[in-house]
Formats: C-alpha cells, sequence, structure tokens
C-alpha cells in the first residue's frame, strides 16, 4: 500500500548516519541523493527518505516499522542503532499480544522517531 515514506530531519547528517548503519543490517542502503535528501531502498528503489525540515515547527514522532528477514536481522539492527548511540525502547523480543511469532526491537532514531526492526516468522 505504502511506495515510499519521508521523515524530516533536524540533522540530515546525523540522521543518516544512523540509517546507514541500521538499515544496512536489513539489506538497505543510500540508493539516491541529491538536494540535501536521502533516498534508502533495495535494488536500486528508494523507499524511505530523509531530508531537511520543511519549517520552524518542532518535529513530531512518527513511528516506522522495517522488515527483517529473520530474527537475527533485528538483532543486528538492535545492535547498530544502539553503537550510534540510539535510546533503546525495547531489546529484541517476542511480541505475542501482536500475534505469535511477531519478533520486534525498538529504538529512537536522532529526531526522536520511534524505529523498529520486525520479524514475522517464526524461527
Amino acid at each position: 500500500m505504502i511506495d515510499h515514506l519521508s521523515l524530516q530531519c533536524a540533522d540530515v547528517m546525523a540522521a543518516a548516519t544512523f540509517y546507514d548503519a541500521v538499515l544496512g543490517t536489513l539489506g538497505g542502503a543510500r540508493v539516491m541523493e541529491f538536494s540535501g535528501v536521502i533516498g534508502y531502498g533495495v535494488e536500486g528503489r528508494p523507499t524511505f527518505w530523509v531530508g531537511p525540515l520543511g519549517d520552524d515547527r518542532p518535529n513530531r514522532e512518527v513511528h516506522v516499522a522495517f522488515v527483517a528477514a529473520d530474527r537475527a536481522a533485528v538483532r543486528s539492527f538492535f545492535a547498530a542503532a544502539v553503537g550510534t548511540g540510539a535510546e533503546v525502547l525495547h531489546e529484541p523480543r517476542l511480541w505475542p499480544e501482536y500475534h505469535p511469532t511477531y519478533y520486534g526491537a525498538f529504538v529512537r532514531d536522532p529526531d526522536g522517531n520511534n524505529v523498529e526492526a520486525v520479524c514475522h516468522s517464526a524461527e
């Protein structure tokens, strides 16, 4: 349903440092950059963007969940995020209230967004 998503960031380079680290663990990479915005994706197609704030209003928190191929990738995402100094919201674990095999980890990016990696399959 969603083709792409863009976050506005107070410091695009700080956001890029974070997303370079965490999305690399999930198979994503920078695939496009222009005019101060950076696009991430797989196979050359950007589906997630970071760019500068559009005005002087403060950024509002959003929640973004990225697909992880397996539970090991969720753990790698979490370790990479912690390695950048990200605030830990929830360490990797099962979330049976969502469904029996929902395995996710949640952190805050440099702009305070709730960023998750999630695997839906059993290990």
